[in-house]
């Protein structure tokens, strides 16, 4: 008999404020350890907490993004334990009464089917510092400046059934976030990160016993992780033996994982309404002026993308998950006048030298406007797409515009009938026995075999012939 997976996640998401939940200290990735941590974050005698009104706002946003309710009041409460990096002993959270309540992202799953996962709830609360192992011999060094970092943590309901679920919800929940603006979404700075809580039952029986794995920081690592985990408590039960409800760690580089503590439950922490904070109370209004402020979603953009631009809606897709590359298709598009040959582009050749590089698309040393410019001459025939991806590398590697490398490489395309007539008949004259042969050859053969001749003139004019007419006068030639 089969097994059946049940997953729900836990989001941890930094906000995008430039300071931090409670205190004005300042919230900048890569500053050097313990120098963006104030008297507040650590909660010395005599300090009060002051809610980031920023933070409060990016989460009404995320709330409306999702179709969530966005509860008029909201209370902040204490969650007690000890960690190295927790220097106040507690965590400044949301648990009985968060700002956001249940809400829904709806995901494509592989074969076109849609599903809706629901979300429970999402709450603020602050970060914790972080414990550094790394560059000391026999000791941990701790670095404050992620305490009291803004975050709000995004709850599912045990809707997802595999990985390939939990990780169309991830992206889908990233490329979501990365268009409000309220996250940069870096899962290598921590700024979204994911606990997968995962059980296995026989198809119709009560829920199982599940672990929670934490703080995985990539798409990979999920799948990763779930797979393992998935298996593991399957391999448990089929022993005869008992899933234990834990905490478990993933480690990506080495594909292992294990237990890290007994997991917790609610009445651990010792939850009680925060004495130094007063219940937040949202007025309508607020609401429905950041309604009315939404920037265009993912959903929305994708659906714009195969009106306007005419693109397939798998293209759409593509181009309309990220923000940055949304941005950058668009400016491509207007700059060349070719939306479809832009998103070939994108899709293409920037996206395999992005990938091969390791580089963001905002970082990308081919602008819109060049990328624009380079379309511009494969369109009226400058130049083929050959040639046109050695004017891409000179680009990538710092010329200025297409045009200036097209004149000083000499790379123009080859458009002269006279020209490419003698090109032509340079080729057939020296292979007379390609030419027998094809011309004894069944049609069916034929294709296959017309190629060998337009290879021999594309490598006979450096590739800079026109292709168009250099086969139409070959197929002259050839079958006349």
């Amino acid at each position: 008999m089969s097994w059946e997976t049940v997953i729900g996640l836990e989001v941890h998401l930094q906000l995008a404020t430039r300071s931090k939940l409670f205190s004005g200290a300042a919230t900048a990735f890569g500053a050097a350890p313990n120098t963006q941590a104030c008297a507040i974050d650590l909660a010395l005698p005599g300090t009060l907490p002051l809610l980031n009104k920023a933070a409060v706002e990016m989460a009404i946003r995320f709330g409306l993004a999702v179709d969530a309710e966005i509860n008029p009041v909201s209370v902040f409460e204490r969650k007690n334990y000890f960690y190295p990096d927790l220097p106040k002993g507690y965590q400044t959270t949301q648990l009985a009464h968060p700002i956001v309540g249940p809400g829904h992202l709806d995901i494509e799953l592989a074969d076109g089917r849609e599903k809706r996962i629901r979300i429970h709830h999402a709450h603020l609360e602050e970060d914790a510092g972080k414990s550094l192992h790394e560059d000391f011999h026999g000791l941990s060094g701790i670095d404050l400046n992620r305490a009291g970092t803004p975050l709000i943590e995004i709850v599912t309901e045990p809707d997802l059934r595999n990985a390939e679920e939990a990780v169309a919800f991830a992206k889908k929940l990233h490329a979501i976030v990365t268009a409000l603006g309220i996250s940069d979404g870096d899962m290598s700075q921590g700024s979204m990160r994911f606990d997968v809580n995962v059980s296995v039952r026989r198809p119709g029986e009560p829920l199982g016993t599940r672990t929670e794995t934490k703080n995985l920081n990539s798409f990979r690592f999920m799948e990763r992780a779930i797979a393992k985990e998935v298996a593991r408590q399957i391999g448990v039960l089929e022993d005869g033996g008992r899933v234990l409800q834990e905490t478990r760690l993933y480690d990506g580089d080495t594909d292992s994982a294990r237990a890290m503590r007994s997991k917790e439950e609610a009445n651990d922490y010792r939850y009680f309404p925060c004495p130094d904070l007063l219940p937040v109370h949202v007025a309508p209004a607020l609401i429905e002026q950041l309604r009315a402020s939404q920037p265009e979603l993912p959903d929305a953009r994708r659906a714009r993308f195969v009106a306007e631009h005419g693109l397939s809606d798998y293209d759409a897709g593509q181009l309309a998950a990220d923000t940055p590359t949304a941005h950058y298709f668009e400016a491509a598009a207007k700059a060349s006048g070719d939306p479809k040959l832009a998103a070939n582009w994108l899709m293409g050749e920037i996206a395999a030298r992005l990938n091969s590089t390791e580089t963001a698309i905002a970082a990308c040393p081919v602008s819109p406007a060049q990328l624009g410019g380079l379309l511009q001459r494969i369109l009226d025939r400058t130049i083929s797409n050959a040639i046109a991806r050695q004017v891409f590398d000179a680009l990538w590697n710092g010329a200025s515009d297409a045009d200036a490398v097209i004149e000083a490489k000499g790379l123009k395309q080859v458009s002269d009938s006279g020209a490419i007539a003698a090109l032509v008949d340079q080729v057939l004259v020296a292979n007379p026995k390609q030419v027998a042969d094809y011309r004894a050859a069944p049609d069916d053969k034929k294709a296959k075999m017309f190629g060998f001749f337009v290879g021999q003139a594309m490598k006979a004019s450096g590739g800079k012939v026109n292709p168009q007419q250099l086969n139409a006068l070959l197929a002259a030639r050839l079958n006349g």
